[in-house]
Formats: C-alpha cells, structure tokens, sequence
C-alpha cells in the first residue's frame, strides 16, 4: 500500500468527524507509462482541492471534474482515463452504467482506472422543542438514516450543533424560538423550519433582526401541503419538506463558460489548447494573455502553449 495510506485514512476520519463532504478515489488499474500505480489514493473536496495522489498534472485535472460530480450525484463511478480518442470519434466522455471513458490528450501514454466513492455525510438536523410535533419528527428521523438533536429549550442548542446542520426544525410553540432563527439565517443552515400558524409564523419574522432576504430562508408553516391533521402527519409533512431542501440542491450545470453548481460551489470550464474540462479551483493554471478573458487549463504545459500564441487558440474557438 501507497506510504501516504494512514495520513489519508486520519483524514479521513476527520473529514467524515466534522461532516464534510468529500470523494475517494483510489486508482484499481495502471497501463505503463502511467506514473501512478493500484492503490494510490486521493481525497477530492467539494472546493477541487485534492489530497494524496492518482497521477500527474493531467489526470488529476480530470479525476477532479469528475470526483466533484459524482459528489453532486452521490453516485460511485469508476473512470478510466486514457490518450486514446473516446469510442465516439469525438472525443466527449463515454458514459455506461457505473463508468466513464475520458480521453485526456495530455497523457503522456499509459492507461489509469479510478474508482471514485463519493462519501457525503449523514443530514444532520436539530430540533427545537418537545411539542408532539417535534418528537414525532425526532422518531422518523432516524429510519431516514438522518443524524437528530434534540433539543428542548432553546438553551440547549449551541452554536457547535448549528455548524455542519443542514436543518432545524422550532416546534416549541413559541418559547425560545427568535434567537434560533437568526442563529441559523447567519450560520447558513439550508432548512430552517418554523412550526405556526401563518399569522404568527409572519409576526414572528417580522420582529427578527434581519433584512427580508434572510427572513424569506424560514419556512412558516413548516412543511409541504399535503393535507396534514396529526402530529404525525405535520412530522412527514416538515421531513417531506427538509427531504426536498436537502437532496433537491443538486444542480449540475456545464457551460464551456465557467459555470458555478450550488451544491459544491465548483466552476468548470474547457481548456482551449487540449479541450479538456477542468475545474477551476486554487491552484488550477490560467492566464489572462488573451486580453478579452481569463482562460484556465489543465496544466501548465497547455498554460504556456496558449501565452505563446493566443490568437492561434481565439481561432481555434471561433471555428
């Protein structure tokens, strides 16, 4: 096994600790010249930034695209790389079941095979109060395998049970709840859910010490329409509601533009020399030698042959 193997597995650990998303490639299959070899592993986070080592310059330009839409999708992929031209004759990625194809003309030669697990952390959702509504919710949570605090007064609740939630639910019946809510509108919980009535859901937003935007981040009535009574009904309603918000953020958008996708802030665009995809994180090559806009690449090898002639490339896109 690759030496770099338990720094990886202690950061991993801490990674899946803190509830930060990532993905895990490890390299299952190597043709010579590769410069990588089975069992070399990289961690890839939601930023691009990626840890350990599944190749060069190149390959890891294309594990990175890759690796951060299987952790939009949720889905393991196995990716080969290869010099090759794709089996379509065009050279886009050849999508099965299960795998990709990409042809990466920067490779040197050789042949990688990574397996890409995408690893995204349990929802994490905090409850507020011990109403029926609220322990009804606390008990269907966990059959949705979805992590659960509860707390029963707002005391209870810290900023450390805010930090990584990605949802909380009030159903206090009005004790405890403003502080909360502004507590969650400024750590950017993604559901917040407020149990009311329409009118006092409305006068309690109206009295919070914040702008309208934030304000329009809380829903009140919690939960989806669909004809609850109960306390149980009103629970499947807000988790219906908390599913939609936490599951349905995963947006994939492609553009030869750069394009932002919101689940993981990740912006994409094409390499003007090789035609690779790349994402554009810290530490991605560009340059700004063509005057009318930024260009990035897939290293710095494609960098230097674009400055050298700018316009060759600009006709090159133009066709």
């Amino acid at each position: 096994m690759s030496p770099a193997a338990p720094p990886l597995e202690a950061r991993m650990a801490e990674l899946t600790g803190r509830h930060v998303p990532f993905v895990k490639a490890t390299v299952v299959r190597a043709r010579r010249p590769a410069s990588a070899r089975p069992g070399d592993t990289a961690l890839v986070l939601a930023d691009g930034r990626v840890e350990g080592f599944v190749g060069g310059a190149c390959a890891e330009a294309t594990v990175r695209v890759q690796a951060l839409r299987t952790l939009r999708s949720g889905e393991s992929l196995l990716l080969r790389i290869s010099p090759e031209e794709t089996a379509d004759g065009a050279g886009e990625p050849v999508v099965e079941e299960g795998a990709v194809s990409v042809a990466n003309p920067c490779l040197s030669g050789g042949e990688l095979e990574i397996f890409l697990e995408p690893l995204r952390p349990v929802p994490r959702v905090v409850v507020l109060g011990e109403s029926p509504i609220a322990r009804a919710f606390a008990a269907f949570g966990p059959v949705l395998g979805y992590e659960i605090t509860e707390a029963p007064g707002a005391e209870g609740i810290t900023p450390e049970d805010l930090a990584g939630s990605q949802a909380l639910v009030i159903a206090s019946h009005g004790r405890g709840e403003e502080p909360v809510l502004v507590s969650a509108v400024r750590a950017g919980v993604p559901y917040i859910g407020l149990v009311a009535s329409p009118r006092r859901g409305a006068a309690v937003l109206d009295g919070l010490a914040l702008d309208a935007e934030q304000r329009a981040r809380i829903r009140t009535p919690a939960g989806l329409w669909i004809g609850a009574r109960t306390p149980g009904e009103i629970a499947v309603s807000i988790l219906a509601e908390v599913i939609q918000a936490v599951r349905g953020r995963s947006v994939e958008v492609e553009a030869e533009a750069p394009s932002e996708t919101p689940e993981t802030g990740s912006v994409t665009a094409v390499d003007p020399v090789c035609g690779m995809t790349v994402s554009v994180a810290d530490g991605t090559p560009y340059s700004d030698g063509g005057g009318d806009e930024r260009r990035w690449f897939c290293c710095a090898g494609c960098r230097a042959a674009y400055e050298k002639d700018p316009a060759r490339y600009a006709k090159a896109d133009a066709s």
